[in-house]
């Protein structure tokens, strides 16, 4: 057996990102932990990766992604000296494949364990709207069948009616809904004869399918299996030349960065949808400045995120009054932006004020977004020293809760009752604390 030669590619990335070994293990452990993969690596194992030992192929992708994060650029595995996946396994499979791929495995509970460990990466490759535009030739086979648009009006009102029962109630089971209609409905829709204007609108159709099951991955935890729906949502909607739904999914995105706290990420998508959308009308133009708002605040750049969360408000007060039935951007959902820019700048009590205000402005039917952004609310209140008026409003969250299936959601109950167990001599927090106990089983 020949003697094992060190790994000097991977020695190099180490001391680009300026990173001890020791932390490196950690940073590696903690993007198992996203995917579902528990590890206990310490400065050894890097050590012995180092020397020259192949690290197990289910680690391999969390090392290139830990160093994707700190170096801010995409690392492939010649990068990090590591062998690359069998080329087999590798290669891209066209857009209906990957479409049903998808759609099988997120519709079957078995699969559930395999697709919640799928990698949230900021080294995916994001689709240029120059290079999805129009260009889909794996839909352009046309079948016996033909459709027309009485097809795409049943994808679009079916994807309404999803998006409602997520508002409404989350989607733990809304998801797997929109996932077999895609398998059993769409794709077979997709495959037919149709003529160029319903095809595109179909696909148009499609994409913002994609996109809101993707947004209900996004709340369900999967992060990795969200990322797969957008880049289908980006693809479809290029081919469609639907810049509207192309730029909601990368707006979609950014906000999916930001809550995972990979600011720059978020950042750099944000302002890709607004730089994508030149002709965007006021709501659309909002919707997007607040995220530009957002992110620059989350990554510290005070002047950025005040002005463009002044370009949505001018923008928000220029809308018109109607707008689609999912993915629309509200008065309430513009408050709850200056809340995270004012939040993100230090200003907590502002960021108090302003989740109230989205409170009162929120239609009842949005029982999801209540109980995730009124838990909110009550955490930054307990920020504040205000225990009392945080309970109060963790009791208008149970109120919701039950009624809602959301991870999100439940991640937020969760939340409120380590918090709260610090308090427990306070009757208020006391009672609360044991409503919520009773509620989340």
């Amino acid at each position: 057996m020949g003697k094992r030669e060190p790994n000097a590619a991977l020695g190099r990335l180490l001391a680009e990102a300026a990173c001890s070994q020791g932390q490196f293990a950690m940073a590696v452990n903690r993007v198992g932990t996203e995917s579902g993969v528990p590890l206990r690596y310490d400065d050894s194992a890097v050590s012995h990766w180092l020397d020259g030992t192949i690290p197990r192929k289910v680690v391999r992708p969390f090392i290139l992604e830990v160093f994707s994060r700190k170096l801010g650029r995409p690392i492939t595995y010649a990068d990090a000296g590591l062998p690359s996946p069998a080329s087999g396994t590798s290669s891209r499979p066209d857009t209906l494949e990957g479409l049903m791929e998808l759609g099988r495995q997120d519709m079957d509970p078995s699969r559930r364990g395999v697709l919640g460990a799928a990698l949230f990466s900021v080294a995916l490759t994001i689709p240029d709207w120059p290079d999805v535009v129009g260009r889909l030739e794996a839909v352009q086979i046309g079948k016996a069948r033909r459709i027309g648009y009485r097809e795409v009006d049943a994808v679009a009102a079916m994807t309404e009616k999803v998006s409602e029962l997520d508002d409404q109630f989350g989607g733990r089971h809304a998801r797997p809904m929109a996932a077999a209609f895609l398998v059993n409905t769409v794709v077979p829709h997709l495959q037919a004869d149709a003529s160029e204007d319903v095809r595109k609108a179909l696909l148009s159709a499609t994409s913002d399918l994609l996109y809101l099951t993707g947004f209900m991955a996004v709340d369900e935890g999967l992060q990795g299996l969200a990322q797969r729906y957008y880049v289908k949502a980006l693809e479809l909607a290029g081919a469609a030349e639907d810049h509207l739904t192309y730029c909601t999914t990368l707006r979609g995105m950014s906000l999916q960065a930001v809550d995972l706290g990979h600011e720059a990420h978020a950042l750099r998508l944000a302002d890709a949808a607004a730089s994508a959308s030149p002709n965007a009308g006021p709501r659309m133009r909002a919707f997007l400045a607040g995220q530009q708002a957002h992110s620059y605040a989350a990554t510290g750049d005070r002047r950025n995120a005040l002005t463009f969360m002044r370009e949505a408000e001018v923008a928000m007060d220029r809308a018109e009054s109607r707008a689609k039935a999912f993915g629309s951007y509200a008065p309430s959902s513009l408050a709850y932006h200056v809340s995270q820019v004012r939040y993100a700048l230090g200003d907590k009590r502002g960021s108090v004020e302003s989740l109230k205000e989205s409170d009162r402005l929120r239609h009842s039917h949005y029982r999801r977004s209540s109980v995730r952004y009124n838990s909110l609310l009550a955490e930054r209140q307990l920020e504040l020293g205000h225990l009392e008026e945080a309970c109060a409003t963790w009791d208008k969250v149970l109120d919701d809760y039950p009624l809602v299936q959301s991870g999100s959601a439940d991640e937020k109950i969760r939340n409120m009752q380590a918090l709260l167990r610090p308090h427990l001599r306070n009757r208020a927090a006391m009672s609360v604390h044991e409503r919520s106990l009773s509620v989340s089983g």
